[in-house]
């Protein structure tokens, strides 16, 4: 009887040992490991060999992305937006993340990720639209080449996967970078669209932000693996480790991945360590599940701080550069607070619209009693 081999031919040869056929290992499980610690640039030998360019760049973005924070939060406080997840201690995964892209490959972000969309050249207002609850985006996403904010943990995992693996039919040399928190790696829709994306050679990279906490669950109660990185493994695709704080360390592990994907080599998973230094949202209560010192710890951790120390070494940071990146933080914030003090205009309506391509019979039985009722409550406006 012929034992029919179905690994692809281009796959390595066989592990002696082990019996040819389907139950053989496909690829060497070595080469797809993390290292043992995380990545870093910024505070080794290697920070004097980047880009002086790449880092002032950093430095201006980190230092607008940290007051995009602050005045967002602000606007949930005043009831400008209905919640915010602010991204404050991660801004150098959300930066690096937007500049290790070219604006012909796709984003898709997750709800945290307001300031990647930002970062990648989205209006604020636009990128906030989901969150002060006017739209379901606020943003084209064909035009931004990037995926709406996705609310439900890791859904746009398996989007990222299928629109890479689709570039990759029709000939293109797109890449998706898909975005998501330590706790959408606990999802089903994690598991399913990395398994497609090393099945499928996919050109998708996915960037997992390890913030500590999946709300008030520790990483500890959600996974056992040495790290998220080494996920990776059991699906057949290299896994990265690095230090999600230093901008110049993720902005690295990030090209590579992106350039390694769009070469042909397939799928990686990235996981960044960083901290969420605020609360989940402006709806939480980060002080019932997490000490104070913990947060004090990470704060002498903070990217902002480790990019400033890296350029004042090598004599890249004068009070010049340091006023300019801050007086172009307060100019978009400033626009942020004028932009929101004005109510939006909407259209109820449009609830109904990019839902279905062909409505269906409820949505069009719903659709149907929001205009009478629209058209009762202006009737009695009327009188």
């Amino acid at each position: 009887m012929t034992v029919m081999d179905h690994r692809d031919q281009s796959d390595p040869a066989v592990v002696p040992g082990w019996l040819p056929g389907a139950t053989a290992p496909r690829t060497d499980p070595a080469p797809l490991l993390p290292d043992a610690e995380p990545f870093r640039v910024l505070g080794t030998p290697a920070a004097d060999k980047a880009d002086p360019g790449l880092l002032r760049e950093l430095y201006r973005r980190l230092v607008a992305g940290r007051r995009y924070n602050q005045q967002a939060t602000t606007l949930t406080k005043q009831g400008r937006l209905a919640v915010y997840p602010a991204s404050t201690g991660q801004e150098a995964c959300q930066v690096a993340a937007a500049l290790a892209l070219r604006t012909d490959d796709w984003m898709f972000p997750s709800y945290r990720d307001t300031l990647a969309v930002v970062a990648r050249g989205v209006d604020p207002l636009q990128a906030l639209t989901l969150l002060r609850g006017s739209a379901h985006t606020g943003y084209d996403p064909r035009a931004t080449r990037t995926a709406p904010l996705c609310t439900p943990l890791a859904t746009q995992v398996p989007h990222a996967v299928g629109l890479a693996h689709a570039a990759r039919l029709a000939g293109d040399d797109t890449v998706a970078l898909a975005l998501l928190g330590d706790g959408g790696t606990s999802e089903g829709d994690f598991h399913e669209g990395l398994n497609f994306a090393a099945v499928l050679h996919a050109p998708v990279v996915f960037l997992v932000q390890n913030n500590g906490y999946a709300i008030s669950v520790p990483l500890t109660r959600q996974s056992a693996a040495p790290t998220l990185a080494h996920k990776a493994v059991g699906y057949g695709m290299p896994g990265r480790l690095v230090d999600g704080n230093d901008a110049a360390a993720v902005h690295q592990v990030l090209t590579e991945a992106v350039e390694r994907a769009r070469s042909g080599g397939g799928p990686t998973l990235v996981e960044a360590l960083t901290y969420r230094v605020e609360a989940h949202t402006n709806a939480d209560d980060a002080t019932r599940y997490r000490h104070a010192e913990e947060v004090t710890a990470w704060q002498a951790h903070d990217p902002i701080r480790l990019l400033e120390d890296a350029l004042r070494e090598r004599g890249l940071l004068d009070e010049q550069l340091v006023a300019e990146a801050a007086d172009e933080a307060e100019a978009m914030a400033a626009k942020m607070r004028a932009e929101f003090h004005a109510d939006p205009d909407l259209d109820p309506m449009s609830l109904f619209a990019h839902v279905y391509a062909e409505p269906t019979q409820q949505l069009r039985e719903q659709a149907a009693q929001l205009a009478a009722e629209l058209a009762a409550e202006a009737e009695v406006h009327a009188r």
